[in-house]
């Protein structure tokens, strides 16, 4: 039976937490075993598996009972294959330094690294970073006073007791000790991560003459996650079919779908559409699926041209969209003639207006999802000036002859937004308990697609400490140190290490999406699920 406590996490999720990192390995491995229907994800981190349900086919109530039924492992007992083989050219900008900081050579601290037998103990920070651990690295390794703007792909590093390898360049504290070539995370892959929760891996010491190509196979494997599959071409290029010509993208515009959920383990956010509502409405609007991919522009002022005719609607926030200087409705189907201007001008209300054309945008596929996720560098680039964006063959029904609904601009001004439980509520005080649901917040100006920042009064913890890295869902409430929340969105973190207070339920995600700075919310407590 699994041994510790099953904590809630809103209405899509539990939280097992166990006695430690051992533990976790079993509890994960054990679960996923016996996985049931309805199962979306399981995320092990350092002390805790986050169980995703699907709450249409998994009520939380049967996935806590199923929880606490499946047989965990003694010690020991999980079999483990034969351990992944990293190759490390140990030349790192830090390894000198960490080896002083130990107690050791250089030449002493390559080999207690490379004689260790590490196991992946969770993932997360980016797709395909493995936090790894080991019972022969006693060694407790200080981050960096001041994190890297830049670390290349194929870096190995040694952070607190972890060791780690970067799939792809990103920023980070952790200390560098080496590189290795090794393809750590292919999105085009059966297997997009080589370096899995529960894999075994042993670091063998490379010839310093291959440290110039060190990291190339994984920067190569980074620039295919960043771009995966980009279907936007560079001005001028041939295009297969119908297409579209971004003459400008406005504040920000993505390619996105109803996103990839099911790859938390991988260190892959569910990412997707903000507002999933807007953007279905879309597509029906021009008789395509549901979940084809469509344009998100965030504040609006896109210009595109269409190199074809075609149809297009727009949903979602609210601004004047305009064909060749005529003004147009929203929420209806529209033609698009070949060689006219599209515009959509700045919003008036709401945050994030949707793009449907007939037949879906086209884009290569990355695990299993056309959506650009920001965090993770994961999809197709963020439109540009000059971007040619093809059309793909999604619509399954005639263009609609009527509209589909009423529609009315989005509420900016204020939002209620509901709340299932946090599973470190038991952080805060009871006063702050209250708080979150008495007070008035106002959303700041670090608002994007990977969370939004609140303002309003600070949430007291009942206790102190720092809370080991467990996994996040979309809609959490992280409260750090500042005492104020940030929500999470869909390319936020998969795991992370501030206290959850409370989660957006996920009808609340897509008022959310339209919520911009300066706009008010207010929380009240969710009805409780079954």
């Amino acid at each position: 039976m699994v041994r510790g406590r099953i904590l809630p996490v809103g209405e899509r999720a539990l939280l097992v937490e166990v006695d430690g990192l051992a533990e976790v390995l079993r509890t994960h491995a054990a679960l996923d075993a016996a996985r049931i229907e309805g199962v979306v994800d399981l995320v092990p981190a350092a002390r805790t598996v986050l169980v995703r349900i699907d709450s249409r086919v998994l009520q939380p109530t049967a996935a806590r009972a199923w929880i606490a039924g499946v047989e965990i492992p003694e010690a020991g007992a999980v079999a483990a294959g034969s351990p992944v083989e990293l190759d490390v050219v140990y030349d790192g900008a830090d390894l000198a330094d960490t080896a002083e900081l130990l107690g050791l050579t250089t030449d002493g601290l390559v080999a207690r690294h490379s004689a260790a037998c590490w196991t992946v103990a969770f993932t997360g920070f980016a797709p395909g970073f493995g936090y790894l651990v080991s019972d022969d690295w006693p060694f407790d390794v200080p981050r960096l006073d001041v994190p890297r703007t830049r670390v290349p792909a194929g870096s190995v590093a040694l952070a607190a007791g972890f060791s780690g390898a970067y799939p792809r360049e990103t920023p980070g504290g952790w200390r560098l000790i080496g590189a290795t070539d090794a393809p750590l995370f292919d999105p085009d892959s059966d297997s997009p991560a080589l370096l899995m929760p529960g894999t075994r891996v042993r670091f063998r010491v490379a010839p310093a003459a291959r440290a110039a190509g060190a990291g190339a196979a994984v920067s190569s494997a980074g620039a295919a996650a960043a771009g995966a599959g980009a279907p936007v071409s560079s001005a001028g290029a041939p295009t297969a079919g119908p297409a579209l010509r971004i003459l400008e993208p406005g504040l920000l515009a993505t390619i996105q779908d109803l996103g990839r959920p099911g790859a938390a383990s991988l260190g892959v956010s569910a990412s997707g559409a903000l507002d999933r509502g807007a953007l279905r409405t879309a597509n029906r609007l021009v008789g395509n699926r549901e979940d084809a991919a469509g344009i998100e522009v965030t504040m609006g002022g896109l210009r595109a041209v269409a190199d074809t005719d075609l149809w297009f609607a727009v949903t979602g926030g609210w601004g004047p969209v305009r064909v060749d200087g005529r003004e147009v409705d929203p929420y209806a189907a529209q033609a698009w003639p070949a060689g006219a201007e599209l515009h959509l001008d700045w919003l008036s209300h709401g945050a994030r207006a949707y793009l449907a054309v007939r037949g879906g945008v086209e884009a290569r596929l990355a695990l299993g999802s056309r959506s650009t996720d920001l965090l993770a560098g994961l999809g197709p680039a963020p439109l540009r000036a000059g971007a040619v964006v093809a059309v793909g063959d999604a619509a399954s029904v005639p263009v609609p002859a009527t509209t589909i609904a009423p529609w009315s601009a989005p509420d900016d001004a204020e939002l209620l937004v509901e709340l299932g439980p946090g599973a470190r509520a038991d952080w805060f005080t009871a006063a702050a308990r209250a708080q979150l649901y008495d007070a008035v917040w106002t959303v700041t100006n670090d608002a994007d697609r990977v969370g939004m920042r609140l303002d309003g009064p600070v949430l007291e913890r009942s206790r102190d400490g720092e809370l080991p890295s467990e996994g996040m869902v979309p809609g959490a409430l992280q409260v750090p140190p500042s005492g104020r929340p940030t929500i999470l969105l869909a390319d936020g973190p998969v795991t992370g290490g501030y206290p959850v207070i409370a989660v957006a339920t996920d009808a609340s995600l897509d008022l959310l999406a339209q919520a911009r700075p300066g706009t008010r919310i207010r929380f009240r407590h969710a009805r409780p699920t079954r």
